[in-house]
């Protein structure tokens, strides 16, 4: 049994100005890789150059990362940093800055490679310092190793083989004060969707089931204000934050199964928020894994009954309808993978992948 996530979190109110010394230690130049303005808005850009500032260490800003960076940006970022002569990487944002900045530091750190190496599995995982600041509640990728891109020439999004892990990841639940009702939904529901499906991957253990079952219970803690019952408190916002960070924890073991990977295509099609096109086909993976285990989980994150976790899912996706061809596309990609339809607990074949897509729990 093996357990690997050598990211030092600091989860914590203030925890960039409490580790500012220890951000700064990185390097002489700082490259932050943000979005177009959610850093600044929430105040998480303004605490890491003031951190930066104290401690006489420079800094650059590339903010041109989109909502699932493609490969082309990731080069532009690099190309930009280089010319900077930046020497640390700091993402600040949900899963996009955050991806984006892993592969920017590799390809920053592998100056000469193009492009194309980016999918290389021969390329090394060196890659320069990372540092992880999250401000969404869903992605979980400041404890992780994987970077998610978009590759236009396959119409689709796929991490890349290396695995580079952030330094320390600054965890503080007052960024997310800042994000719209619909943004704290969609990435808690890219949270669930981690933590449920790493529970029912092979490739499970009593680490990764450890941070799935305490990071469920932090979630539930929460679960009145995503279904609307009450007004978030700042202990709500760091508990979404705290359990994201728990399935990033667990997905850092077990990667991600079906949902997930049914995702990638609708959210290439449609621009979908990544974690409500995971969200979407999680109803359905739920009603193929076996019942006892469905059972836990659902009761772990405050759900009476498959049914009820469906309606919940209903209501934050009311307004999405994938097209057929989108999710044909989806089924042809995915029943094709082996690895993936192997790689739950429970048997899946291409009948059960259409129940997910298509099933009744739909």
């Amino acid at each position: 049994m093996k357990y690997f996530m050598p990211v030092k979190v600091y989860d914590e109110d203030d925890a960039v100005k409490n580790h500012a010394s220890e951000i700064a230690s990185y390097g002489r130049k700082a490259l932050i890789v943000t979005g177009r303005s959610s850093a600044e808005k929430c105040g998480a850009l303004a605490d890491v150059t003031d951190a930066l500032q104290q401690n006489d260490t420079e800094w650059c800003v590339f903010s041109q990362v989109e909502e699932n960076p493609s490969v082309e940006t990731v080069m532009k970022a690099r190309d930009f940093g280089l010319a900077e002569g930046a020497d640390f990487v700091i993402g600040i944002g949900g899963g996009s800055p955050m991806d984006a900045a892993k592969a920017i530091a590799l390809m920053m750190h592998h100056r000469d490679c193009g492009a194309d190496r980016l999918y290389d599995a021969s390329l090394s995982s060196e890659a320069l310092p990372v540092i992880a600041v999250p401000t969404t509640c869903g992605t979980g990728s400041e404890v992780t190793g994987v970077s998610v891109l978009t590759r236009h020439e396959k119409q689709t999004k796929g991490s890349i083989p290396q695995r580079i892990f952030p330094e320390i990841a600054l965890v503080d639940g007052k960024y997310l004060k800042a994000a719209p009702m619909s943004v704290i939904t969609a990435t808690a529901l890219d949270a669930l969707a981690h933590m449920m499906e790493s529970a029912l991957m092979k490739a499970g253990t009593d680490y990764s089931r450890m941070a799935v079952e305490q990071g469920l219970r932090v979630w539930a803690r929460s679960l009145p204000v995503l279904e609307g019952k009450r007004d978030a408190a700042p202990v709500d916002f760091a508990n979404l934050m705290r359990a994201s960070t728990f399935a990033g924890i667990a997905i850092a073991q077990t990667g991600t199964s079906i949902p997930h990977a049914l995702s990638y295509p609708v959210t290439y099609d449609m621009g979908l928020a990544h974690g409500r096109a995971a969200g979407y086909f999680l109803p359905g993976f739920l009603a193929e894994a076996p019942e006892k285990d469905r059972e836990h989980l659902l009761s772990l994150a405050g759900f009476e009954s498959l049914a009820s976790f469906t309606e919940f899912v209903h209501r934050i996706l009311a307004d999405v309808h994938i097209p057929m061809n989108t999710l044909e596309r989806g089924f042809h990609m995915v029943g094709s993978n082996a690895a993936r339809m192997n790689g739950c607990i429970f048997d899946l074949d291409e009948a059960g992948l259409k129940r997910i897509i298509w099933g009744a729990a739909r």
